[in-house]
């Protein structure tokens, strides 16, 4: 079957023959029709081993069930994430705990943008509890992250959602009430940050936090170290928590992310999340939307076709 693998060469991947999952009896083998990028994987690529396939996101249909019994049958239309990472590949093994049955009204191309992005804005809210009547701000928002974390904060009844981005068309469409390009240190107490800048953006965002409020920091576009006066936190806001979130060992506590997927495909049929697509093209052309990705050229997100 074809894949797409790291290579030694920029856009470090290329589309190669490799062998058939062997899937084990709690997987099920699925033919992948649409997968989403993510920078993290993408930036990984010119240092992985040539021929080495990569990938967290997809969504397909079920050719092969689950061994076991688990997991969506046969010809089931699924969103799914794919760890340790492979799913640049016509053909590949998911575990049934992170495969999630789709709507009929949720298209293969929406659905891949789900299981990263919008599990992780998911799982911060999760972390953060219950927003009703507070004030909650995402960094990074006119990211795949971010996008999902303005809608969710939306719907679960914040009173101000402060957005913040280099990128600020659209935002306020996704519920932001307030949308900046810069998280000033200094400024109206924030219950909830979701953070996916670090650096001196996450510095700001320990020194704006509420009382017994919560950072999520969840992503590092910037490699600045983190700095704060240490008095901002224990002094100004006492009862305050920085939370450090990756997707996968935090959905592992949950049991794995099918759950979330589900909810998170139903909100999309129901027309209640909308999956911020910027860039469609044939994984032929992996090159090209790597390199817009890179370059900051995509907002939101950027999903690769299986011909």
């Amino acid at each position: 079957m074809l894949a797409l693998t790291a290579a030694a060469h920029t856009p470090h991947v290329a589309l190669t023959e490799v062998a058939d999952p062997s899937p084990l009896p709690s997987e099920a083998v699925v033919a992948v029709r649409a997968v989403s990028l993510n920078r993290g994987e993408v930036k990984r690529l010119e240092t992985m081993e040539a021929g080495a396939v990569t990938g967290w996101d997809l969504a397909g249909e079920v050719v092969q069930a689950a061994a076991d019994g688990s997991g969506p049958a046969q010809g089931a239309r699924v969103v799914g994430l794919k760890f340790p990472p492979g799913a640049w590949a016509q053909r590949v093994a998911v575990s049934t705990a992170d495969l999630a049955e789709l709507p009929d009204a949720v298209s293969f191309e929406q659905a891949a943008c789900l299981p990263v992005a919008g599990v992780t804005a998911l799982l911060a809210f999760d972390v953060i509890g219950s927003v009703i009547g507070r004030r909650v701000a995402v960094t990074g928002a006119s990211g795949g992250v971010g996008h999902f974390a303005l809608q969710l904060a939306r719907d679960a009844g914040a009173h101000e959602i402060l957005a913040v981005a280099r990128r600020t068309e659209g935002l306020a469409e996704l519920g932001a009430t307030e949308v900046v390009t810069e998280l000033e240190p200094e400024g109206e107490p924030l219950d909830a940050v979701l953070d996916a800048i670090g650096g001196p953006v996450l510095g700001a965002a320990i020194q704006r936090v509420a009382p017994d409020g919560t950072v999520v920091s969840f992503a590092s576009t910037v490699t600045e170290p983190v700095t704060y006066p240490t008095r901002a936190l224990f002094g100004a806001s006492p009862g305050a928590k920085v939370y450090g979130l990756l997707v996968f060992p935090e959905s592992r506590k949950h049991g794995g992310t099918a759950g979330h997927l589900a909810r998170l495909a139903r909100r999309v049929a129901d027309g209640k999340l909308h999956v911020p697509i910027d860039l469609t093209t044939s994984w032929r052309d992996a090159g090209q939307a790597i390199e817009a990705l890179l370059d900051r050229r995509v907002k939101g997100k950027a999903v690769l076709t299986l011909d």
